[in-house]
C-alpha cells in the first residue's frame, strides 16, 4: 500500500465525496465524519443539500440532532457542483439501481453519475461503488466510463465496490457496527479501500474481487426473499387450514438450531429485497443459467397484495358488503413499520388496487403525512394521512393493516372499527374483540 496514502488517512488529511445523500449516503458520510474525515455530500436534489446545511434532516430515523452536530464538526460540506470532485481524495457512489418496466437492471444512475464525475478524476482518487447491482458492474460499467480520461484503474485510480447494509429504522445497528464487505479492483485498490472502511466501521471484511463482493449483497437479499416467500406460502395453505401461521412461526423459532424466522406480510417493499434477485436473474440470462427458484419466490411475493385483496373482500363479504362502494382505511404506507421509506412499499399496490375495485380509501400513517410521488404510483401522490381517532375509525366499513408501526394503539383501533384485516399480527397482543379480525 502506498505510505502517502495511508499517512494521509492516518492524519485524516483527506476528504471523502459521497454522492447520492439519499438512506444511504447520508448515514455514511456522517460516519465518515464522526470517524475525523472532512466529507463533501453531493446530490443531484439541491434542496436536499440545502436542508442539511441549515442542519435540518429530511428522514424520520435521522433527527435534526444529529445533521445539526453533523454541521457543527466543520468537516462537512454538502454541494450539487461536481466539480468539487477535483478536491477529494475518495469517492462514494450511493446512487437508486431500480428496475426498468421490463425488470431490467436499471443502469442509468450508475452511468450519468459516472459520467459526472469522469471530468473530475485526479490521480491517486479511489472511486467506491456503494449501490447494490449485478456482478460485473464495478468493472463492466463504471470503470471504463472512468477510465475515458485516460487514467487507468490499479496505476492511476483505485476502483473498489463495497455494498451498502443499511436497515433504515434499526437501532440496533449503524452503519460504524455493521461489518462492510470490500473487493478491490486489483490489490492495490482493495488495500486501498479496506484502509479507509476500517477507520469508519467496526469491521472489514475483504473479498477476492469486485465480482465477489457484488454477489455478496445480492445472496444477502435473495436469501431473505426466498423465505419471506416460503412463510407467504405457507399463510395462504395454513389459513385455509385454520392454522394461524404465526403461531407456527412463534413456537418453531423456540428451536434453539436448525431454525430461523421469516415472517409473512402484503408483499416486499424497500429498495433490496423485491429488486434485488432481478438483477441475478438477469445477469444469469448472459451464462445459460436458469433461476427458477429465485423466480418462484418473486412470483409468490409479488402476488402477495392480490391475496391481500381477495382476504379483504372475503371478509367483508361475511359482512354482507362488496369492496366496491365500501369506505376503507390502510394503515401504513410505509414499506415497514416506524420509517417514513415508501420506496416499493406494498401499501402503494394495496391502494392503487382498493381505488381501481371502487372503494373509498384513505390511509393513515405517522411517519407518512403526505404520498410523496413515486415512480410507478404517481395517480396516488398527494393524498394525506388522516387522523385515528374514534370517530374516524368508526365511519370506516373496514381498516386494512399494511404496516405495523409501533406508535399505533391496536387495542383502540379494534374497538372502533367494524372490521379489521392484518396482515402484519399487529393486533396479537389484543384482548377485546378478536372477533372483528382477519389474518390475511
Amino acid at each position: 500500500m502506498d505510505s502517502e496514502f495511508k499517512a494521509k488517512i492516518d492524519a485524516r488529511d483527506y476528504t471523502v465525496a459521497v454522492i447520492g445523500l439519499g438512506y444511504v449516503g447520508l448515514p455514511l458520510a456522517m460516519a465518515c465524519v464522526e470517524s475525523g474525515f472532512k466529507v463533501l455530500g453531493l446530490d443531484i436534489d439541491a434542496s436536499k443539500a440545502e436542508q442539511l446545511l441549515a442542519g435540518k434532516s429530511y428522514f424520520k430515523h435521522i433527527p435534526d440532532e444529529s445533521v445539526g452536530r453533523l454541521i457543527a464538526s466543520g468537516r462537512f460540506d454538502a454541494s450539487t457542483d461536481f466539480a468539487k470532485l477535483s478536491e477529494t481524495d475518495a469517492i462514494l457512489l450511493c446512487v437508486p439501481t431500480p428496475l426498468t418496466k421490463n425488470q431490467v437492471p436499471d443502469m442509468s444512475f450508475i452511468i450519468s453519475t459516472a459520467d459526472s464525475i469522469a471530468p473530475y478524476l485526479q490521480k491517486g482518487q479511489l472511486v467506491a461503488l456503494e449501490s447494490t447491482t449485478y456482478p460485473g458492474t464495478t468493472t463492466e460499467v463504471l470503470r471504463p466510463i472512468l477510465e475515458k480520461g485516460g487514467l487507468r484503474s490499479g496505476e492511476d485510480i483505485f476502483v473498489a465496490y463495497s455494498p451498502e447494509r443499511e436497515d433504515p429504522g434499526n437501532i440496533s445497528f449503524s452503519t460504524s457496527t455493521i461489518p462492510k464487505v470490500v473487493g478491490g479492483d486489483g490489490l492495490e485498490a482493495s488495500e486501498r479501500a479496506v484502509y479507509l472502511y476500517e477507520q469508519i466501521v467496526s469491521e472489514v471484511v475483504p473479498v477476492s474481487t469486485t465480482e465477489t463482493a457484488e454477489a455478496v449483497k445480492l445472496t444477502e437479499n435473495i436469501f431473505r426473499c426466498v423465505n419471506i416467500a416460503l412463510v407467504n406460502e405457507l399463510k395462504v395453505i395454513y389459513s385455509k387450514m385454520g392454522i394461524d401461521v404465526w403461531e407456527v412461526i412463534d413456537a418453531a423459532k423456540t428451536k434453539p438450531f436448525g431454525f430461523m424466522p421469516f415472517y409473512p406480510g402484503p408483499g416486499l417493499g424497500g429498495h433490496c429485497i423485491p429488486i434485488d434477485p432481478f438483477y441475478l436473474t438477469w445477469k444469469a440470462r448472459e451464462y445459460g443459467c436458469a433461476t427458477r427458484f429465485i423466480e418462484l419466490a418473486g412470483e409468490i411475493n409479488v402476488g402477495m397484495p392480490e391475496y391481500v385483496l381477495r382476504s379483504l373482500m372475503a371478509a367483508l363479504n361475511d359482512f354482507g358488503k362488496a369492496l366496491r362502494g365500501s369506505s376503507i382505511l390502510l394503515l401504513g404506507m410505509a414499506y415497514k413499520k416506524d420509517v417514513d421509506d415508501l420506496r416499493e412499499s406494498p401499501s402503494l399496490v394495496l391502494l392503487e388496487g382498493m381505488l381501481e375495485a371502487g372503494a373509498n380509501v384513505d390511509f393513515h400513517d405517522p411517519y407518512v403525512p403526505t404520498i410523496k410521488v413515486t415512480r410507478k404510483h404517481a395517480g396516488v401522490a398527494g393524498r394525506t394521512s388522516v387522523e385515528l381517532s374514534a370517530e374516524t375509525l368508526e365511519t370506516y366499513d373496514a381498516v386494512l393493516i399494511a404496516t405495523d408501526h409501533s406508535s399505533v394503539d391496536y387495542q383502540h383501533l379494534v374497538d372502533h372499527a367494524q372490521l379489521v384485516v392484518d396482515t402484519r399480527n399487529a393486533t396479537k397482543d389484543v384482548v377485546q374483540g378478536r372477533e372483528k379480525i382477519v389474518k390475511a
